[in-house]
């Protein structure tokens, strides 16, 4: 094991949690050259060399046989995901404590915490011997806006929620940072539940919406509650990640649609 790779496990393990790199918004600069790849709506993940964990630092309880073929002597950044349109599945599964079923659930590593730039760790990445439920994401060159328009409609059209953009060049930064741009036509955010609005019709007896607070604002979110949800609804006070299009005039969401409860980190 490597000097940095070592002093990295010691630390994640000393203090249960590594701060990831976290993108900023795309703000419509030139792309040419930056590398590109699909943005997963899967759960992100840490592998720190002996177990999986949150960005928050929270161990995600992986069945043995997953965690099994991971490489014991890096550091992996990536996300634990099902497929398009599947984040509320893989939520369920993966915070599942007690004899999980993780049954096609997969581990996609986009990136390598360690030092030197990111076409440096990525070819690093390629050459691991990785189980057959992990994978290194696909990175591609962006030969400039026109290509990147193609792709991100390409990703929507067929369910993903949007395109990553990374420097070419960069390190890893354990922040927010400009080196990494994220790229969707749904934004996320998150919102806190306040109350229920009562179903009609062929929800009579059930919640027809959750009544949220979002930046100072009362929002109704129906739109993607399961059958099961709005039967059982996240308990107020809970936090939920939910995605709409655009904010109004108002400062108002449009169009929004329920995701997740925020209780898998």
């Amino acid at each position: 094991m490597s000097g940095i790779v070592k002093k990295i496990v010691e630390t994640v393990k000393s203090v249960s949690e590594i701060v990831p790199m976290l993108a900023k918004t795309y703000d419509d600069s030139d792309p040419t050259g930056w590398w590109a790849s699909e943005k997963l709506d899967g759960v992100r993940a840490i592998w720190d060399s002996s177990r999986l964990v949150s960005r928050n630092g929270h161990e995600f309880h992986a069945p043995e046989w997953f965690t099994a073929g991971l490489p014991a002597d890096v550091v992996l950044d990536g996300e634990l995901w099902e497929g398009r349109g599947l984040f509320q599945q893989t939520t369920g599964k993966v915070r599942t404590q007690y004899e999980p079923d993780w049954t096609g659930v997969e581990y996609v590593i986009f990136d390598l915490i360690a030092d030197g730039p990111f076409e440096a760790r990525l070819e690093r990445l390629k050459a691991l011997q990785l189980p057959s439920h992990a994978r290194v994401l696909n990175q591609v060159r962006c030969s400039g806006r026109r290509q990147l328009g193609e792709m991100l409609l390409a990703i929507t059209d067929i369910g993903g929620e949007g395109v990553m953009l990374r420097r070419p060049g960069s390190l890893y930064e354990h922040k927010r940072s400009g080196s990494l741009l994220k790229i969707k036509e749904f934004q996320t955010e998150e919102a806190v539940v306040t109350g229920y609005e009562k179903g009609k019709g062929k929800y009579e007896g059930l919640v027809g919406a959750l009544l949220c607070r979002f930046r100072e604002k009362i929002i109704e979110i129906g739109t993607g509650l399961t059958d099961e949800l709005r039967g059982c609804p996240p308990a107020i006070g809970s936090r939920i990640t939910f995605k709409f299009f655009e904010l109004t005039e108002k400062g108002m969401p449009r169009f929004p649609v329920f995701l997740a409860m925020r209780d898998y980190e």
